[in-house]
């Protein structure tokens, strides 16, 4: 009988680390979750915003950076700060796309009388692409080992004039 509450003792000393391993794991697999559908929360708020209100792409305009902010925040008060850790406006990229008729493809808009350029008498575009050109750096946190950040890419379509 001894020897078996022995047995016991060392197998379930064995089989802890793992368990541990795995709760952490998981832990990871939900943070990472959670950023990134945060992160793909706030750009289809940009698109929304950019794609519902009058904007014109190609000039420089300051309104689509202030509804970069609206999104990053959450609303118009910056007292909060972002809704992320270290996600500026400058990281997202806002692109204007149309249907090309040729081809069937959808093709980014230049900014031209022909193209996007509503105010020298263009059409508007047909969709309005919000994304992280570069990816939100994301680290994972597990004892004793360092990890390279995983770059985060989400990335929404959504049609120009839509919800």
């Amino acid at each position: 009988m001894r020897r078996r509450r022995g047995n016991a003792l060392i197998e379930s000393a064995l089989w802890i680390p793992i368990l541990v391993s795995l709760l952490v794991g998981m832990v990871q697999l939900a943070r990472v979750s959670f950023t990134y559908f945060t992160l793909h929360k706030v750009l289809y708020d940009t698109a929304r915003l950019v794609g519902t209100s009058q904007v014109n792409f190609c000039a420089d305009d300051t309104a689509i950076t202030t509804m970069k902010e609206f999104a990053l925040n959450g609303g118009t008060s910056s007292d909060t700060g972002p809704i992320i850790p270290n996600l500026t406006a400058d990281q997202i990229q806002v692109r204007i796309e149309r249907i090309d008729p040729d081809s069937g493809t959808l093709q980014e808009c230049d900014c031209s009388s022909t193209g996007c350029d509503t105010a020298a008498g263009g059409q508007p575009p047909d969709y309005i692409v919000v994304s992280l050109p570069d990816g939100y750096p994301f680290t994972l946190s597990f004892p004793n080992l360092t990890f390279e950040p995983i770059p985060l890419r989400p990335q929404v379509r959504m049609p120009f004039g839509g919800s």
